[in-house]
């Protein structure tokens, strides 16, 4: 094998990883401002992305069986409603459980993983058990071949600019806009914040769904490098909440930097090892890590 054969290969497995980054970083994003900002520990974070993939799956059903015609659309609007009905269902979640048990995160704990149970087995019921996946439109398909023995997958650069848009709204938004300001001044006093005349309890729901909304996203991104299950969202919780805690709770761009490292290690690691064997060797590195830095990558400089 020559050097450019392994130069091409690693740089597949770069560009394989990017996928998986794109999913982590948007799982991660949403859990961040629902974890990070509002101390929310959310086990039920992995359904919301379900949510978004069997969305995706839906509306190409819908495509391939009521309208042909919208066969190389659809994507496009099934990413938004994606977004719109996580967005929706986690307006609830909030109103309806989380709003009770602030201040108390064992409790979140316990009630969202039995929301998560409850979830899954809604999509059980609704979908049945086996994995579905979605006919992508053509323009997906394929890949782009810049060199020669390098392919590229399209719908694996479709995914990396659809995250790169999602990741500058979300900055834009928690620094540049009157939300983001609410929710920063809400992390840093919530008192204060309500002696202001800032409702902090319309801001608690509005981030919570945004977050779940993201994760509907990240599920919208994940049906174009794996099929959708039941328990599919529960398989990258716990990658999600690494991508959080390594990158440094309540910091947007740790978490960039944290899913971009995780996902690049993991898949450049695959090339050598077993799959197994790789995430092992990217949790040992992460948690030697964080025993010499316990705040993560960026740590926040929040008053108390």
């Amino acid at each position: 094998m020559s050097f450019s054969d392994i130069l091409n290969i690693g740089l597949m497995q770069g560009f394989a990883g990017l996928s998986l980054f794109a999913v982590l970083l948007l799982m991660g994003l949403g859990l961040a401002i629902i974890f990070g900002q509002m101390g929310v520990i959310n086990m039920a974070h992995g359904e919301f992305m379900t949510i978004g993939a069997y969305t995706v799956y839906l509306f190409s059903w819908l495509a391939d069986n009521r309208f042909p015609r919208f066969s190389q659309t659809y994507f496009l609007v099934a990413i938004v409603a994606a977004f719109v009905i996580a967005f929706a269902v986690g307006w609830l979640v909030e109103w309806a459980l989380i709003r009770h048990l602030y201040k108390r995160p064992l409790d979140t704990l316990l009630a969202t993983w039995g929301l998560s149970l409850g979830m899954q087995q809604v999509f059980r019921s609704t979908f049945g058990p086996k994995e579905v996946s979605p006919t992508l439109p053509d323009w997906l398909m394929g890949s782009w071949a810049p060199h020669e023995g390098l392919d590229i997958p399209i719908n694996g650069l479709f995914v990396l600019a659809l995250t790169l848009v999602i990741t500058a709204a979300l900055l834009l938004a928690m620094y540049k806009s009157r939300w983001g300001l609410r929710v920063r001044a809400t992390v840093a006093n919530r008192i204060m914040a309500n002696a202001s005349g800032i409702d902090t309890r319309k801001t608690d729901r509005l981030t919570f769904a945004i977050g779940c909304g993201v994760a509907g996203v990240a599920g919208a991104a994940f049906t174009t490098i794996g099929s959708t299950g039941p328990t599919s969202g529960s398989l990258y919780i716990v990658d999600s909440f690494l991508v959080v805690t390594f990158g440094g709770a309540a910091h947007l761009l740790g978490t960039v930097v944290s899913a971009f490292g995780i996902a690049q290690t993991q898949s450049i690691s695959e090339f050598f090892l077993t799959g197994s064997m790789a995430k092992v060797l990217t949790l040992l590195l992460i948690v030697f890590f964080l025993m010499i830095r316990p705040q993560g990558l960026f740590a926040s400089k929040v008053r108390r």
